[in-house]
């Protein structure tokens, strides 16, 4: 009897098989998810598409990987990694600065790039989960056919009246280049002392006269089209424009310019973990390198690559450090502060 009541249950509930069959082996087959080999790769990326584009299309050329990128603002994107934790939708996140990136290095998987012995001492890879793959200086950027007589060789310039409304600048708690611009004007306009620089950002919010934009590319994009006369970005953001021949030029602060590596990270737990970590070394090899550096302007991490041509030498810009513990520490804080003084402002 007690046989016919059990085949009875299994016919009528055959899942209840797995629970003494093949239930144990449900866990181990979730742990290997990530490891198994596939033939796609999912990028979370706040760069423009015409930064992604020739370097996604080179890597799905030599890896035979189909690739699929969202593209939105590094804080969105960040947060949607947070939110995910539990089942990873995306495998790459590729972009962001450390300041933005150091605070959250726990949703990352930790990998050291195959091309490690050939990155630059000033940008290895000593955390474990954060890859630099560019070297980025903050800069000014100009529209040379709206700034007219108006001085500009710096922050302190940016608080001249005439440019009432007339400066981009984006939502650092959105986008990683503003928030680099904020520690930068920190630690610049304040003497090495971030707390004495609270003054300007203050000053630098009324001047907004209420514009916060939602990305980087809003920043580059405004300035270029006219929108803006100047605008607070990275350096790749104006420099493309420049090369182009548009109506734009770059301006590194007098006083102190930081110069941050942008990341590339594995996020932890990712589906298709193979091909992230092959991305990892596709993006830090030679030949992406030279793609970045010839045809997208930005500065390599590489040592054995060439610096841009038509960008100024980085001998020749007044670089100045912050105190890495010091930003990591504040960072919350230090967004508050200034949502709070952009909203007393304006």
């Amino acid at each position: 009897m007690k046989k016919l009541m059990s085949l009875m249950l299994i016919l009528l509930f055959p899942s209840l098989l797995l629970v003494g069959c093949g239930g144990g082996n449900t866990k181990a087959t979730t742990e290997k998810s990530g490891t198994e080999k596939t033939d796609k790769l999912v990028i979370y990326c706040p760069h423009p598409l015409t930064f992604i584009n020739p370097l996604v299309s080179e890597f799905e050329k030599q890896s035979g990987i189909k690739v699929e990128v969202v593209a939105a603002g590094s804080g969105e994107l960040l947060k949607r990694v947070e939110s995910e934790k539990a089942n990873p939708l995306g495998d790459i996140f590729w972009g962001g600065s450390l300041g933005t990136m150091k605070p959250k290095a726990n949703l990352f998987e930790n990998y050291t790039s195959a091309n490690e012995d050939k990155i630059q001492q000033a940008f290895k890879n000593t955390e474990g989960s954060l890859t630099r793959f560019t070297d980025i200086p903050s800069v000014i950027m100009v529209n040379t056919n709206l700034i007219g007589d108006i001085k500009m060789e710096g922050y302190e310039d940016l608080l001249n009246p005439k440019l009432k409304g007339k400066i981009a600048f984006s939502d650092p708690s959105k986008s990683s280049s503003s928030y680099e611009h904020l520690i930068n004007m920190l630690y610049a306009m304040g003497k090495g002392d971030p707390e004495k620089g609270w003054d300007y950002v203050k000053a630098l919010c009324a001047n907004l006269d209420g514009k916060l934009l939602s990305g980087s590319s809003a920043v580059y994009k405004g300035v270029a089209d006219g929108e803006y006369a100047v605008g607070c970005t990275f350096e790749e953001g104006g420099a493309k424009y420049v090369a182009d021949g548009a109506p734009v030029k770059l301006v590194y602060m007098k006083e102190g310019v930081i110069s941050k590596p942008d990341g590339v990270y594995v996020i932890k737990n990712a589906k298709n973990m193979i091909n992230a970590k092959k991305f990892i070394d596709f993006i830090t090899s030679k030949d992406a390198q030279t793609i970045i550096v010839q045809q997208l302007h930005r500065r390599s991490v590489r040592d054995d690559v060439e610096p841009p041509k038509g960008l100024i030498e980085k001998s020749k810009i007044n670089i100045i450090n912050d105190d890495e513990k010091v930003v990591v520490a504040n960072q919350r804080q230090w967004l508050d502060k200034f949502k709070d003084i952009f909203t007393s402002v304006n």
